[in-house]
């Protein structure tokens, strides 16, 4: 790409950013300054909202500019949660995007104790298995602890959804809207699974499963 395409592109993300955080934030997957979004441009840097910014007021002029080694390059200082965005885009070559939420149903299903580390929503809806397939779990560290990073690292190859112990939760995509339709049927989804309740779920059989995954 030459510079004009390249500044144009830029300036495109900038607004979507912008308008996504403003999307989210007005229909509740947002509250207060929780949250962080992050794309990766077409000169393989990142465009990240910043430490302490809310979602629903982000400046485009003003988002944090990070090289994938991690250094701040423009604008405001970037949250210190983009340590994991970067081992998802370093380790997931189709990672051009990421999404991370403190949303209220996925942070509450993050907090139950006997998850499946390994999926924590059994399927039952054949739009979690195509949107986003297997929801592996991070153990519990403190934000912005590396080791967020080291354990995303291991599991970014994968997938495309990841919840974070006690925390909210990661969706990837091929782009931010992308990203966060995932995190969308993810919310929506472990809504689904407090409004049942204790009541008996009829959870999809592995056949089912195959067929959607095929």
């Amino acid at each position: 790409m030459n510079e004009q395409t390249l500044i144009k592109a830029e300036q495109e993300a900038r607004e979507a950013m912008v308008n996504l955080g403003a999307s989210l934030f007005q229909r509740g997957y947002a509250t207060g300054s929780a949250g962080n979004l992050s794309l990766l441009l077409p000169d393989n840097t990142l465009l990240a909202t910043p430490t302490g910014g809310c979602l629903g007021d982000l400046n485009g002029e003003r988002l944090s500019k990070v090289a994938l080694d991690g250094e701040w390059l423009s604008g405001d200082k970037p949250s210190k949660e983009i340590s994991f965005h970067l081992s998802l885009y370093r380790n997931n070559p189709e990672c051009k995007a990421v999404v991370h939420l403190h949303s209220a149903y996925l942070t509450a299903l993050s907090c139950l104790e006997g998850l499946d580390m390994g999926n924590a929503i059994r399927p039952f809806t054949p739009y979690v298995v195509m949107r986003v397939g297997r929801l592996p779990v991070v153990p519990y560290y403190r934000p912005g602890d590396r080791r967020i990073g080291e354990d995303l690292a291991k599991l970014a190859g994968g997938n495309r959804a990841f919840l974070l112990a006690n925390h909210g939760a990661v969706t990837v995509g091929k782009n931010l809207r992308d990203a966060a339709d995932s995190y969308e049927e993810l919310e929506e989804t472990a809504k689904l699974i407090f409004i049942l309740g204790d009541r008996r779920i009829r959870y999809l059989s592995d056949d089912e499963i195959a067929e959607l995954r095929s």
